[in-house]
């Protein structure tokens, strides 16, 4: 992506600023239980996903510029931890009759494309991202074993240039999370599209 993009954005003001799950606060049981269709065709809930060391959720989706540029780095994080005892998924929330780049189909291409060996799943009442408090895409939630919210935020601190990232927020907590040390980090502002909530029906 180019420079200028980002600079727009930037000037938009999308940073995460609302309400959202601070560290030490539980994985929301309203959103726990929740049936979410995945890019497989299964149901899954974020109980059925929490792994032995804890559980990432990564609001996601298709279309956002931000998303693609973090993607790798994204799905790298993701296949590597869901091998170390983290349950992962990402989860996309956005209207897909106002986005209909984020509908299933596409969700299971860029899945495929990306080799994401997690979970790719629909939010389909956008109920979930609520719980969380989520307004971004992307945004990291990683939780403990025990639910609690070690980490909340962005990926790292450079999207648009992997080359130059200098900290990488969401990989340092992952690794004291599986080694059992204090997260170093917990929690920076999430930058990205924002969430295309669907109306309550």
């Amino acid at each position: 992506m180019k420079a200028r993009a980002f600079s727009v954005l930037l000037v938009l003001g999308l940073w995460s600023t609302a309400w959202a799950l601070k560290p030490g606060e539980s994985l929301p049981e309203t959103a726990a239980t929740i049936k979410m269709r995945g890019v497989d065709g299964k149901e899954v809930t974020l109980k059925d996903l929490m792994g032995a060391k804890g559980l990432l959720v990564i609001f996601s989706c298709n279309h956002c510029p931000w998303v693609k540029a973090w993607q790798a780095r994204m799905v790298a994080l993701g296949n590597e931890y869901s091998q170390k005892g983290v349950g992962v998924v990402a989860v996309n929330s956005n209207d897909t009759e106002a986005y209909p780049d984020d509908d299933m189909d596409h969700m299971v291409a860029q899945a495929k494309e990306h080799g994401y060996r997690f979970p790719y799943v629909m939010d389909a009442t956008s109920e979930v991202a609520r719980a969380f408090g989520a307004t971004r895409t992307p945004e990291a939630f990683l939780f403990d074993a025990q639910g609690k919210l070690v980490y909340h935020g962005a990926i790292d601190d450079n999207a648009e240039k992997p080359q130059e990232v200098k900290k990488t927020y969401l990989a340092d907590a992952l690794a004291a999370l599986v080694t059992g040390k204090p997260v170093p980090v917990a929690e920076t502002k999430a930058l990205g599209c924002s969430i295309k909530f669907r109306q309550a029906k």
